[in-house]
């Protein structure tokens, strides 16, 4: 037989129906019986400028824009569904810049219409079906602080522990976020998420606004009832890290006014990564990461930890150990030695193994699945799987391993007794690349999980 008929056959062995050796295939079950976490889904954000810089303000052209916009949100890309919007506290940036003459003064808002380039975004995100917007202070306005700044930290006025001259600030800033939310509705983006702080426990040179887990507690009561008559859900409180959120959402969750005011709890996973689930039957997200680094990185697997197959390890984490609901990455597109997604330079940009990492997660599971049962007694394959709302599976598999893996997947309660599999695999040569349909028979099918790979099996009846 011909050599290159052999080898393409070998291909097609690995990636197909079929085991590539005599190996007895690792058994997997995906039982749509076993219900965890609903899913709201994935996301980005664009702050401090960067929208502006995906916009052009660096020279990069209207169809290069289209093409970096179809990579984060298109179906084509990563069909990223959330985005965080960055409510601006410096004095060039904020709804109210200046102080209106204390907190009880008639407030002096200012609009611009434009938000640092986030409008033009939100609306961007919108045409590509985006609805889910999360509207996040890093800080108050400094004159509504102890410090007098809107960075280096400070508390916000009022709050138990203070002592400000200027009086009394909780209401006057729960009203200041709420008015943010209204412009945003005037320029056709429903604002549907809320958040008063970001990293509470982490004072920033930049932006930034301390809350004890107490303060965080009282200020949810002094925000929820507005925020609620307003249709704000409100999130809370993307502590610094995974572990030190656990803190904020026990107080919440411990007073009983304030558990019913807060939807959503948020925390990031930078000083500390997901070992468990917050303390908290609502909704939990994994607000904000992305890996430490010093060099843009567009490997899939170099050891470097800012590599793709460090994000994908991350984000199966999250969704299988914290039952996390939401997942927004940092940066989606951002300059220089940047550890986003997408590399912008000028007129041109790069895209990072990141990007389909967290593809192969955000474009199949969908805002509205149901994660289900997905087991296997493989150590190197970290499995997960999710039924959407259109009925559709989507399983998740990734190979730490050296060597392929083949999987004997059963679907017990799922539905599914046949249809078609359609393996996305990423690697260090393919980015979400749909293979050939594997036949779903009897309810099971067998796939060949190549090294060192991300694979997701798009799974439909029929």
């Amino acid at each position: 037989m011909n050599r290159l008929v052999v080898a393409a056959l070998c291909v097609l062995c690995m990636v197909g129906g079929m085991p590539a050796t005599a190996q007895a295939a690792s058994p997997a079950t995906i039982d749509g019986a076993r219900r965890h976490q609903p899913i709201d889904g994935f996301g980005f954000s664009e702050a401090f400028g960067r929208a502006e810089i995906m916009r052009g303000s660096q020279g990069l052209s209207e169809p290069r824009q289209r093409e970096v916009l179809d990579l984060l949100l298109s179906g084509a890309g990563a069909a990223l569904s959330i985005l965080r919007l960055h409510i601006v506290s410096t004095p060039a940036g904020s709804i109210q810049p200046e102080d209106p003459g204390g907190p009880g003064a008639e407030p002096r808002y200012v609009w611009d219409g434009d938000n640092e380039g986030q409008v033009w975004l939100a609306r961007e995100a919108k045409a590509y079906g985006v609805n889910r917007f999360y509207a996040n202070a890093w800080s108050a306005p400094g004159y509504m602080k102890t410090n007098g700044d809107e960075a280096n930290g400070g508390t916000l006025c009022g709050l138990a522990g203070t002592s400000c001259a200027s009086g009394d600030w909780r209401t006057a800033y729960a009203n200041y976020l709420v008015k943010y939310a209204e412009f945003y509705a005037g320029e056709g983006i429903r604002i549907t998420d809320l958040g008063f702080t970001n990293e509470p426990d982490y004072t920033a040179t930049y932006s930034s606004m301390r809350f004890t887990p107490a303060q965080a507690t009282e200020f949810t009561k002094v925000l929820g009832p507005i925020a609620a008559t307003a249709g704000l859900a409100v999130a809370c409180c993307n502590s610094f890290g995974w572990t030190h959120q656990r803190d904020y959402t026990a107080a919440i969750e411990a007073d009983p006014v304030a558990r019913e005011l807060v939807t959503t709890h948020t925390g990031h996973t930078y000083a500390s990564q997901v070992t468990g689930p917050l303390p908290t039957s609502r909704r939990t997200w994994m607000s904000e990461w992305s890996p430490d680094g010093t060099t843009w990185n567009e490997n899939w697997d170099d050891g470097s930890g800012y590599d793709g197959f460090t994000v994908a390890k991350a984000v199966h984490t999250a969704l299988t150990t914290g039952n996390t609901s939401g997942y927004v990455y940092w940066y989606g597109a951002s300059v220089g030695t940047t550890r986003g997604l997408i590399q912008l330079d000028g007129d041109g940009y790069r895209v990072s193994k990141r990007l389909w990492a967290l593809a192969n997660y955000s474009r199949f599971i969908r805002p509205g699945a149901t994660r289900i049962g997905a087991d296997t007694g493989d150590g190197n394959l970290a499995l997960s799987a999710f039924r959407n709302p259109d009925g559709s599976l989507a399983v998740v598999a990734l190979n730490s391993a050296t060597s392929p893996t083949t999987v004997s997947y059963t679907l017990p309660n799922t539905g599914v007794s046949r249809g078609t599999a359609v393996p996305h695999v990423t690697d260090s040569t393919r980015d979400t690349a749909a293979l050939s349909p594997i036949r779903v028979s009897g309810g099971r099918f067998t796939a060949t999980v190549p090294a060192r790979s991300l694979v997701t099996y798009r799974i439909t009846g029929g």
